[in-house]
């Protein structure tokens, strides 16, 4: 099952990428209209809330008065806590249900607009920002939607912004112009991206990426920083630290692309552990590698991890790479040049013999 994170700001337009998504197969877990499901009228949710805020928040036919239930439950901290400790819950138990109710080959999008705001990006295997600027939005939101202007913007500003939400995103669909291209970008993003991510993590198939060299891309470091933030989420306090290492971790320099991970445990039972649950996440373990090494199964970004307990030597070798490099304009010559001849072993051999220069 591949689960995918879908936000974007008011007025981007979801409902469209979402469309294209569902008509595609996909199953759409949508949190706004779970939030009103959990609160219809005679659910246990909104008795909760009429014991917690009175009969005030009720319409003339027994449903919930958003506007009367805002206008108590947003005046001060206590209030507003009051109201998210009696429906988060139930938003997230039916959200749950909702998810293991999937079949085990589905792609499940889950459209939540306040993805970013929550910090719950990690626990996705892919996100998908539908990404519209300010200005456009707000015209949509005051033009389409008939709200006031103050309305609007007072909204937007209790959201992410545009940049944090760019930062998150491993997939980023622009809507700020006709609606055909955003279809047929989706359309694209499923074909080549979703459908085999979601073969490839069901029948534990790796991608392995290719090493030719490329030129550098300073979108490596934000990758790198995301895949991080996913086996963080994963491991845990297992995980004594994860770094990015390898070629990709060292600045302006061409390099295969693929992310390289190292991820350091305490021990030989953290190793273990480690091990396990990457295995349980989807990760592919390498059965040619004398070391525990993983790849991910993302078609789109190839992601190497390694583990590596904090006692072993390899250990800091890897570490000092980028700064060995840095420092030395003629290991920065040969590093290049090993690169280009795409040998893996000849690469590992070269870094150890160079930080251990190094540290002597």
């Amino acid at each position: 099952m591949l689960m995918v994170g879908l936000t974007g700001g008011i007025g981007a337009g979801k409902s469209t990428v979402t469309a294209v998504l569902e008509e595609a197969g996909a199953v759409i877990v949508d949190a706004d209209k779970i939030a009103r499901e959990v609160v219809q009228p005679e659910s246990p949710g909104l008795a909760m809330l009429v014991a917690e805020f009175g009969e005030g928040i009720l319409g003339q036919d027994g449903s919930l008065d958003r506007a009367a239930l805002a206008s108590l439950a947003f005046v001060d901290a206590d209030r507003t806590a009051a109201l998210n400790a009696i429906t988060h819950p139930l938003i997230g138990q039916r959200t749950a249900e909702l998810f293991t109710a999937a079949p085990q080959d589905a792609i499940v999008v889950h459209d939540m607009p306040l993805l970013v705001e929550g910090g719950l990006t990690p626990g996705y295997h892919l996100v998908v920002v539908v990404d519209t600027p300010a200005d456009i939005r707000l015209e949509r939101l005051v033009g389409q939607r008939g709200m006031p202007e103050d309305d609007a913007r007072a909204r937007m500003s209790r959201q992410a912004t545009d940049e944090q939400r760019r930062a998150v995103a491993d997939v980023l669909i622009d809507n700020s112009g006709e609606r055909e291209a955003v279809v047929e970008a989706t359309r694209a993003l499923v074909e080549s991206r979703l459908v085999p991510f979601e073969h490839n993590l069901r029948t534990a198939t790796p991608v392995i990426g290719d090493r030719t060299v490329v030129p550098f891309r300073p979108e490596w470091a934000a990758e790198a920083e995301r895949a991080t933030a996913r086996v963080r989420h994963i491991l845990g306090e297992v995980a004594v630290r994860i770094d990015h290492v390898g070629p990709t971790s060292v600045g302006d320099l061409d390099a295969p692309d693929i992310i390289d991970l190292q991820v350091t445990v305490r021990d030989e039972t953290g190793e273990d552990s480690a091990l396990r649950m990457l295995r349980d996440a989807g990760w592919v373990r390498d059965t040619t590698s004398v070391r525990p090494l993983f790849h991910w199964c993302d078609p789109a970004r190839p992601v190497e991890l390694s583990v590596i307990a904090e006692d072993d030597p390899e250990h800091e070798f890897s570490l000092m790479m980028a700064e060995v490099i840095a420092d030395d304009p003629s290991a920065r010559t040969e590093y290049a040049e090993i690169l280009q001849r795409a040998d893996r072993e000849e690469t590992r051999q070269w870094e150890r013999a160079r930080c251990g220069a190094s540290r002597s």
